[in-house]
């Protein structure tokens, strides 16, 4: 959540910042709000006031023995009121702070300025495109020729955007993700760390997913629990809200935790994009980072997780490219987003494989989450950060698309056989 502050002395500057992600701060309403709420808190103390004044003529009537029946008459007239005016006072906060949850954050000024992807910029690329001597197949085709990859019988357990993987592509998706863990924890300093599956509705707010993207949650009631929970769409939100409601001291920091996770994502908001393969799945495997660090070395922080992201891709020799997002095409709660897209032949195109943001102190606010710089100091927010390391599901279409070979066989990367048992090949 942005500053409140910020809204309330600076907020022509807030409503120009937003305007480059095309967001329109409703800049009237706002002040109107706040204008009503200062009205009310200052009726509120004059209320209270006055009750402690005749609370206090009470005691020094009844000391000299006086009659005290018109001063608590009184009294009960301004604790009326008063209790009228807080209830209104508190529904007013309320619908200032449900409006502040829909204002994303401000961009940072190094995010280009644009209107659409279009005007993302490519920032570097890495490795070269593959050079195929045979017509190359889609990862559908390849998996479906294999008979590793089965659409139509997912569909009959669960209906559509969900698949069922067979025999040594389950073990290719199964050692992915332990090459994965292995490479963030041993050579980046990452703490595995295991989250359960289902949260509470208040860590999606913590990180940004509530209230504006309620409709692309899978909601689960029922069991011992009188409140819903929610299937996580990503391990950033367990993993971020470890630190929610918490002051954590100056040697804490950086925290550095990766975890993989099942994500739950309903797609409200794809419209038929990507509906056949791998790609966009209701259900999917992911390895996140996420690091909570002080707010000076967020930034330094951010070009280290994106090069932790690409090691991965490094390692396994495919090319991709990072790119930066413009303003308009940044999430919700991130100040700035590398995006890295890997090379996938049977699309002719780079596709998106992990998203890097840092987030600055707007997932802190709404989380509480702090930090102590030295003992006896104010606690601060501190500055969270995540990316997948990677999207599992999609390296492993770009392993299948660029690893293919002319006999329909899929050659395993060098850095994955030792987790394959020494297998090289597929088919």
């Amino acid at each position: 959540m942005i500053d409140p502050k910020l809204l309330r002395t600076e907020i022509e500057r807030v409503a120009n910042e937003l305007a480059k992600r095309g967001f329109t701060l409703p800049v009237t309403e706002i002040n109107s709000l706040e204008e009503e709420r200062k009205q009310l808190q200052v009726k509120t103390q004059d209320l209270q006031n006055q009750k402690n004044i005749k609370s206090k003529m009470i005691g020094q009537a009844k000391a000299k023995g006086e009659d005290i029946s018109n001063i608590v008459h009184e009294m009960n007239h301004f604790t009326t009121e008063l209790k009228a005016t807080e209830h209104d006072l508190l529904s007013l906060q309320n619908k200032i702070q449900d409006l502040y949850l829909t204002i994303p954050n401000l961009p940072h000024e190094s995010v280009p300025i644009g209107t659409s992807e279009e005007d993302n910029v490519e920032i570097r690329r890495h490795g070269s495109i593959p050079n195929f001597t045979f017509p190359v197949k889609d990862h559908i085709a390849i998996g479906e020729d294999l008979k590793a990859l089965d659409f139509d019988l997912a569909a009959k357990l669960s209906g559509a955007r969900f698949v069922v993987m067979f025999d040594d592509l389950a073990r290719l998706h199964r050692a992915l993700i332990q090459f994965m863990l292995d490479t963030h924890t041993q050579q980046h300093g990452y703490h595995e760390v295991y989250v359960p599956y289902l949260v509470k509705e208040e860590c999606l707010f913590g990180t940004g997913q509530l209230p504006k993207f309620r409709e692309d949650q899978f909601w689960v009631t029922g069991g011992d629990h009188a409140h819903n929970l929610v299937l996580i769409p990503t391990a950033e939100v367990p993993l971020t809200n470890l630190a929610r409601d918490s002051i954590l001291e100056l040697e804490d920091l950086p925290m550095k935790w990766v975890a993989h996770t099942p994500c739950f994502r309903s797609e409200a908001g794809s419209y038929g994009k990507d509906t056949k393969g791998l790609i966009r799945q209701h259900q999917f495997e992911k390895v996140e980072l996420v690091q909570i660090v002080q707010p000076e070395k967020s930034y330094d922080a951010l070009e280290e997780l994106t090069a932790n992201a690409e090691s991965i891709l490094q390692k396994l020799e495919l090319s991709y490219r990072v790119m930066a997002l413009c303003t308009a095409d940044i999430g919700f709660g991130a100040a700035k987003t590398y995006d890295l897209e890997v090379w996938m032949p049977g699309q002719n195109s780079y596709r998106e494989i992990s998203s890097c943001s840092n987030f600055e102190d707007f997932q802190a606010r709404r989380l509480q989450a702090r930090y102590r710089s030295a003992k006896g100091e104010k606690p601060v927010l501190a500055h969270t950060l995540n990316g997948s390391g990677l999207a599992v599901g999609r390296t492993l279409i770009a392993i299948m698309e660029n690893y293919q070979d002319e006999q329909g066989r899929i050659n395993i990367p060098s850095a994955l056989q030792a987790y394959m048992g020494g297998q090289k090949v597929i088919g």
